[in-house]
């Protein structure tokens, strides 16, 4: 027999294993070895399909049914079919898949071996869902995804703007044997922007003399980076706002970006810096704790 697999050793679970713990080998595997995550490693490649053919059968239980018979054959075990037609196990999986024609069509019981013909069975259409990590710039801006499945294919799908984490997005005919794909979105956290519903939300470090003095600083939105005008004497904790910077699918329906200032006192200091901070704190006359009461 040729190329047999055993599915429970490549999802590293028991024979027993119930449904919920296949999905969780499954989906902690599949996170490991996604190609997205292994780029140029063919090796993940091949494992990370492997394992999508692995949770498509077992996580049926009318495959795993006739897969667990299979292997039970192939270990020389007692089995209900005789699988001499299929000892090439690829052959095998492309009939439990339904690629060519389903396993019933080709593996007869040896009750019935010697009765001619056998009913072909189509395997069900059954919906599949799959979870699509995307940066928030993307998110904001729609456009083309590739999406990797279960079962190993990779879609490339044209995304609608303005995406939020835990929207599902429905793909009709895209699921396993024409039924339809859910896609389950998570928008990946951003280092200076945070969404709160149609506003975005940016913390913004300043210099003290930027705080001091105001002007002109780059502050960045998800249409790129913007000038805004800082007022001089602006402290920590400010909000500002820009107008029609915040998070939507169009500018009618779009919010603000809000602005948090931080002001932001530097760890080193050059010899010449000292010197300028020296002089400064000679003539200063702004002094903070003046209403402390001592």
């Amino acid at each position: 027999m040729q190329n047999f697999r055993d599915y429970y050793e490549i999802l590293g679970i028991v024979q027993s294993a119930d449904s919920q713990t296949i999905k969780q080998a499954y989906r902690r595997l599949a996170r490991q070895f996604h190609p997205d995550l292994n780029p140029d490693n063919q090796d993940a490649e091949d494992r990370f399909k492997s394992l999508g053919v692995a949770f498509e059968i077992l996580s049926d239980a009318e495959r795993r049914s006739q897969y667990d018979d299979y292997r039970r054959y192939w270990l020389q075990q007692k089995s209900e079919a005789d699988y001499r037609d299929l000892e090439d196990f690829n052959h095998f999986v492309d009939h439990l898949l339904n690629r060519q024609v389903d396993v019933n069509s080709s593996v007869r019981s040896q009750k019935n071996q010697k009765k001619a013909g056998s009913k072909t069975s189509t395997s069900p259409r059954r919906d599949a869902e799959a979870s699509l990590q995307v940066p928030l710039e993307r998110a904001f801006q729609g456009g083309t995804e590739r999406v990797r499945l279960e079962d190993g294919r990779a879609l490339d799908v044209d995304m609608p703007p303005g995406m939020v984490t835990g929207q599902r997005i429905r793909l009709r005919g895209q699921g396993i044997n024409g039924g339809d794909l859910y896609l389950n979105i998570v928008v990946e956290p951003h280092r200076f922007l945070t969404v709160q519903g149609q506003d975005v939300v940016c913390h913004l470090p300043i210099t003290p003399s930027e705080a001091a003095l105001g002007g002109q600083v780059t502050v960045p939105t998800l249409d790129g980076p913007v000038q805004m005008t800082i007022p001089a004497g602006i402290q920590s904790g400010r909000k500002l706002r820009l107008a029609d910077k915040g998070y939507g699918r169009t500018s009618g329906e779009r919010g603000d970006q809000i602005v948090e200032i931080e002001v932001a006192v530097p760890k080193t200091l050059s010899d010449y810096e000292v010197e300028l901070y020296e002089k400064l704190r000679a003539v200063e006359t702004f002094n903070p704790r003046a209403n402390l009461g001592f």
